[in-house]
Formats: C-alpha cells, structure tokens, sequence
C-alpha cells in the first residue's frame, strides 16, 4: 500500500527517508515545499526539495543535515574574493543541481519533471513532487520590514522578530498535477504530515489551492507528527517563531493548529502528559531522530499508528475521536 507525506527542510525529510525505508520503494510520494525557493547568484535553489532529493538518494551530510556530503567550497571562495553575496552558501557538488534545474526552467520545463529526472539519477524510485510548479514564495514580516524566507532563515539566522507570515502567489498556484491520482489509489495507506515547522513548512503547502480540500477529504487517516519535544523544536526556529506569533510552545498547540485536517497525532514521550483532552486521538513514541534506524523506528511508529486508526474508525468524517491508545 502506499504512503503520502507532506514535508519541508531537514526534520520533515528524516521521517521521509524512514518512511521510504520502511516502503516499498516505489509506493511512497513526497509533497514537498517549495515556500522557501528563491533565485541566488542567476540561480533557481530549492533548498526542502533539495534535502528531500540528497536525503532519500543517500548524498545528504550527515554532519551539517543540509547539502550534500564530501563537499569542497571552492566556488564560494572565488565568490568572497570578489566581493560577491556569500551568505547562502552553494557547494561545489551542490552547484550541479542548481545549475541544471535553472537551465531547465529557462528552456520552460517543470519544476516537477526536473525534480522526478534528478530523483531518477540519484536512484530514488519515491515519486518527489514539489507542491507547485507555479511560484509561491514565503515573506517574513518582521520588527525590521519584510524578508524573503531565506534572509531571514539564512542570513539574519532566525533573529528577527517575527510579526506575521505571507506565502505571496500561494492564492493563485496550483498543487502539483500527480497529487489527485495519488490520493484517488485505492491502494493509499495514509496520510503523514512529517515534524517539519507547522508555519514555515506545511502552511505554504497548505495555502496551494486544493491542498487542504484534499486532506479533509481523504479516505485514509491523516497525522501529523509533532515537531516538538518538551516544548522545543529539535533543529530550527519553531518554538522561537510559535512564541514569537502569541502561541504557547505546547503539543496542544500543534493539536490545534492541524486539528481540522488531521485523525491523529504522533507525539513524544517527554510530552506524554498533553495526550489527554486535545480532542484527538493521540500516539506517543520516541519522536527525537538520531540516527537512520531512529527514521525507520518512527516510521513504523506513524504507520502503525494510521492503521490503528483506520481499523478503529476514528476519521474526520464523522469527527470520531474515540481511539486514544498509545504506543510506547
């Protein structure tokens, strides 16, 4: 049977390659993010898209958890020298995407058909899809005006205070063509919403026309898995931009902020105690991974806890929230 999953940036694609594990190979399909791309040095970069790509073909460094692995860094120290832009740093290896994906788009290719060509070349038999060919880009209004994404993410390293977020195009784009197909399979297991940034990641996905009328009509359970543990978030700004937006860094924030697209959500055992009163069925494993046998472990986990739900009942459609069993 196979799996859905939305993700974006390093967390969302650590479930992804357990998920993939954990698969047959080719029964997995990845909606990816795309909020985050920008144009940089005459070049279209894509960086979830890009994680995804290098995490599930076994490139990605495992040291940094972003670009790929046995990179060298002469092409930034040549940018340096001349003064150029060398806060978002592209790698040797690294350049090859870019640079084919941007000569792609000139010639009027897809995005979608570039990325399905590149997951081809690194052996990848997962279907990738960005969630849009159409551009959708996230803004960061902050105490100091509005950044692009990857300003604020990368240059100025989260610091700003966030006041709001904008998916500018989000209105007028279009989900990737494949998704109706996919969530039509008969053979579709579930729906995982990986611990990628609620508001960073998943609200750009989610702001693409369609997406959200697809999770609430989807014949499989739909979960998320929480990206917090303890209150924190294991990498990246959730917690700083969740306090930052007047939300409590709690598991019953999460609940709420999916609760009318989700059956169920997978959350730590530190946060344990939150299971009870958020309205929804609710799992609880060791979510933190380390390692790739921590990724096949959750994934297992999320899936175990799909087919609990859909052999329980308790769907959206009826907004059943009777199963509230837990796995250790």
């Amino acid at each position: 049977m196979s799996v859905l999953a939305l993700c974006g940036g390093v967390g969302g694609a650590k479930l992804a390659q357990g998920l993939y594990r954990a698969l047959p190979p080719d029964s997995l399909t990845v909606v990816v993010n795309t909020g985050d791309d920008f144009d940089h040095l005459g070049l279209r970069i894509c960086p979830d898209l890009d994680t995804v790509l290098y995490t599930l073909g076994g490139l990605a460094d495992p040291v940094r958890g972003w670009g790929r692995q046995d990179e060298t860094w002469n092409f930034m120290e040549a940018i340096r020298g001349l003064g150029g832009e060398s806060w978002f740093q592209l790698g040797d290896r690294d350049l090859a995407l870019h640079v084919e994906r941007t000569g792609h788009l000139r010639d009027g290719g897809t995005l979608t058909a570039f990325i399905a060509r590149a997951a081809r070349q690194f052996g990848i038999a997962a279907q990738i899809l960005p969630m849009s060919d159409d551009d959708v880009r996230t803004m960061v209004t902050t105490e100091e005006g509005t950044l692009v994404f990857q300003r604020y993410f990368v240059e100025r390293r989260c610091a700003p205070v966030v006041k709001a977020l904008e998916f500018v195009g989000a209105a007028f784009a279009r989900p990737a063509a494949a998704l109706d197909r996919v969530a039509a399979d008969p053979a579709l297991r579930a729906i995982v919403i990986c611990p990628s940034n609620p508001y960073l990641s998943i609200d750009p996905i989610l702001a693409v026309p369609g997406m959200r009328r697809l999770l609430e009509q989807a014949a499989v359970p739909v979960i998320a898995v929480s990206p917090l543990i303890g209150g924190q978030a294991v990498k990246g700004p959730t917690a700083k931009i969740m306090a930052e937006l007047g939300i409590p860094a709690a598991t019953a924030a999460i609940a709420a902020h999916y609760r009318p697209l989700i059956d169920g959500l997978l959350i730590d055992q530190t946060d344990a105690a939150d299971a009870e009163g958020l309205g929804i069925p609710v799992a609880v494993a060791r979510t933190l991974m380390r390692d790739e046998d921590d990724r096949l472990r959750l994934a297992h986990e999320a899936l175990a806890f799909a087919d609990r739900l859909r052999a329980g009942g308790a769907r959206r459609g009826g907004r059943t929230t009777t199963l509230t069993g837990r796995s250790a």
